[in-house]
């Protein structure tokens, strides 16, 4: 049995929140107000968006659950605090449920700019709002390994996550209509198999070769070995309602690649499956999310989410421990009794049927 340091599983946890307008409930631009106000007191860990309706903001390295979820709870009550004395609102959602992007400002930035240009009305459009989960590596070669084989939960991790349901006034028909959204871009979705660093190397380097891109950030698939850093970056989710619910979904992330590390210390590996039957996968989550079914390829059948859900939480079940999250994994029980985001999303529209109150819903969860 390999002796395993869980310490180097750190945790980066990123979040994008929408700026609102209290009186109307629509998206508003704050002209980077909140995040110049929030550089004084949490330096670069806020950050401005393509859109001036978008705050993006960013853990500390943080060494387990523990700090991840006293980090971004700070996060989001500090810049709660601010938008409230600038006037505004903020919250949690893939989408916003009825503003349109033809409103929203851009920000006055080369680098926006430049991917205007090239991406057009798709860069214009993509007014979402996203999570993304950072887990330390020994190296880039095992993070290699980890995405490769992490790969396969996605669609399990994606479908606790879901949370935009409504598009420019509308129900969608999806549980999360913000990755139709993104798909618009190149370069996005479930990342290929990689047989080793070098290759992915190489297709990097060939990307900026032929002036594809100009940098590896701007592969933006749901899961990729960072460019920069030695961590795997999980891309795929929905910002969620709640706190809570981000800190859930952050301690099933680190224990799945804990897990994926401990089977190749014991010379064990997981099935690699094929980009497009995870895609499969991917569509009904976005579709469904807890709600519907999900195929399990080793079976070939397909098994309701919810149980593939509890099945991830016992694959995962004998390194929760080690890395002291148990109680974070247990999170993860409220999500799947109270429904997810889009789930209470809709069930408040249902009840209501008036957009301003699903608004002040999540604006009313953001501190939960």
């Amino acid at each position: 049995m390999a002796n395993i340091d869980y310490k180097i599983f750190t945790l980066g946890v990123e979040e994008e929140y929408m700026v609102l307008d209290p009186q109307t409930r629509e998206l508003k631009s704050h002209q980077q107000r909140i995040v110049a106000e929030g550089h004084k007191i949490l330096k670069d860990k806020v950050k401005a968006e393509m859109h001036q309706a978008v705050v993006e903001v960013g853990t500390d390295i943080c060494c387990d659950i523990d700090e991840a979820w006293r980090d971004v709870v700070g996060l989001r009550r500090t810049i709660a605090d601010i938008a409230g004395d600038l006037g505004f609102w903020v919250g949690a959602s893939g989408t916003h449920p009825f503003s349109h992007w033809e409103r929203q400002l851009i920000t006055d930035h080369i680098r926006y700019q430049e991917i205007l240009n090239e991406m057009q009305e798709a860069a214009r459009s993509n007014l979402i709002f996203g999570l993304h989960v950072h887990v330390g590596m020994r190296d880039r070669r095992m993070a290699l390994h980890i995405a490769n084989s992490a790969r396969y939960f996605l669609p399990h991790i994606y479908a606790l996550s879901v949370n935009s349901p409504f598009w420019e006034g509308r129900i969608t028909g999806y549980k999360s209509y913000r990755s139709k959204i993104f798909d618009k871009f190149p370069r996005t979705g479930i990342p290929d198999y990689f047989e080793g660093i070098e290759a992915y190397d190489n297709y990097v380097n060939l990307l900026i070769k032929t002036n594809c891109i100009d940098n590896a950030k701007k592969i933006w698939y749901d899961l990729r070995v960072h460019p920069y850093f030695n961590t795997v970056e999980f891309r795929i989710c929905d910002v969620p309602l709640r706190a809570e619910e981000t800190i859930a979904i952050a301690a099933v992330i680190q224990a799945i690649c804990a897990k994926l590390y401990k089977l190749r210390s014991e010379n064990l590996n997981f099935i690699n499956y094929h980009r497009s039957l995870i895609n499969e996968n991917k569509w009904r989550a976005s579709r469904y999310g807890l709600d519907g079914t999900l195929i399990d390829f080793g079976k070939e059948q397909e098994v309701n989410t919810r149980i593939l859900v509890y099945e991830l939480l016992e694959f995962i079940d004998d390194v929760v421990d080690d890395l002291g999250c148990r109680h974070a994994i247990q999170l993860v029980h409220k999500i799947l009794e109270r429904g997810t985001g889009a789930d209470r999303q809709l069930a408040v529209f249902d009840k209501r049927e008036n957009m301003i109150d699903v608004v002040d819903y999540i604006h009313d969860q953001f501190l939960l």
